[in-house]
């Protein structure tokens, strides 16, 4: 659930360097709404390791310690000193999706049910961001002349952002494009700022389909420091997790190990390195980019989406 609305803007507690992992932690009973929150203002004043966010985004409550152990025994103590079962689970990472080439459209919003209807005309293209802009969503207004009345324009940009708060392909925010606004049509009677935010939002379905939208996921920058004795087991355990070495160096019978990997698959390291080094081994990450999901995961992710959009859809 590490959420990036841009480069700056994660949401979630793992982006900081530390060594801790982070569950995801929900009432099971809202009727326990109270004792809940009791449980997790008292855990927090005695334990400064223990720590809790909320996620706006996943709308999920973030408890994060010093390791699944850690975190069983304050789910253990909800349960048995607030009587507050609570269930525990691995965060959401907050995948992106984004276009990879331009895409043009024309799209005529058109509505009338009886007096005054909707009307609104936008003509133009997206276009890919490049890599240092890639979390960034931009828009520009080329018009020429008062085709599209200027008082719409803000409306455009509007329906834009809002289309990109859910992708296509997983229902993701869409990141790393631009929105370019070259004409369009209005009605002197039936254009609105409404009108105008429906046609940005319907031009936006039409481009992304031709600009060849991609799933992203957020890479982390790792350090692990350990014995030296432990590093074939270290290396190997990055590898694993589809980690990319970047550089080791050694010195005074400790090594360090830095590599790039994905958010998705850092969960339960914390663990496995203490398990790997004799609880000699630490590591810290922090967010540096968004790369392209593996094509068998993007294929597997849009056919969950499309089964839960279809479950709430019965």
């Amino acid at each position: 659930m590490f959420t990036v609305m841009y480069a700056q803007v994660l949401s979630l507690s793992l982006i900081f360097p530390c060594i801790r992992i982070d569950h995801d932690c929900w009432h099971v009973s809202v009727q326990n709404d109270d004792n809940f929150s009791k449980a997790l203002n008292r855990f927090q004043r005695e334990d400064p390791t223990f720590r809790v966010m909320y996620d706006s985004e996943s709308r999920e409550t973030i408890i994060s310690g010093m390791g699944e152990l850690h975190l069983d025994i304050y789910a253990e103590r909800m349960r048995r000193e607030f009587s507050c079962p609570v269930t525990t689970g691995k965060p959401k990472v907050a995948f992106r999706e984004t276009i990879t080439q331009r895409g043009e459209f024309d799209y005529l919003h058109k509505k009338q049910s009886g007096g005054a209807g909707q009307f609104g005309r936008v003509i133009g293209e997206i276009l890919p961001l490049s890599e240092e802009e890639q979390t960034y969503l931009e828009f520009s207004d080329q018009t020429v002349g008062m085709n599209i009345p200027r008082n719409f324009i803000p409306a455009i940009e509007k329906g834009f952002h809002e289309a990109c708060e859910q992708g296509m392909l997983t229902g993701h925010k869409m990141i790393g494009l631009k929105f370019v606004l070259k004409d369009g049509a209005a009605h002197s009677v039936d254009s609105s700022e409404l009108a105008f935010k429906q046609a940005a939002r319907g031009a936006m379905r039409q481009a992304v389909v031709k600009a060849a939208p991609i799933v992203l996921e957020p890479v982390m920058s790792v350090e692990v420091s350990a014995p030296i004795e432990f590093q074939g087991s270290v290396i190997a355990s990055i590898n694993r997790r589809r980690g990319v070495l970047t550089g080791t160096d050694a010195a005074e019978g400790y090594f360090s190990l830095y590599a790039e990997v994905p958010l998705n698959d850092m969960f339960g390291y914390a663990t496995e390195l203490r398990s790997s080094t004799q609880g000699k081994g630490e590591f810290t990450m922090e967010y540096i980019k968004y790369e392209p999901v593996l094509p068998q995961m993007q294929t597997q992710m849009m056919k969950d989406y499309e089964a839960a959009r279809t479950k709430t859809n019965k």
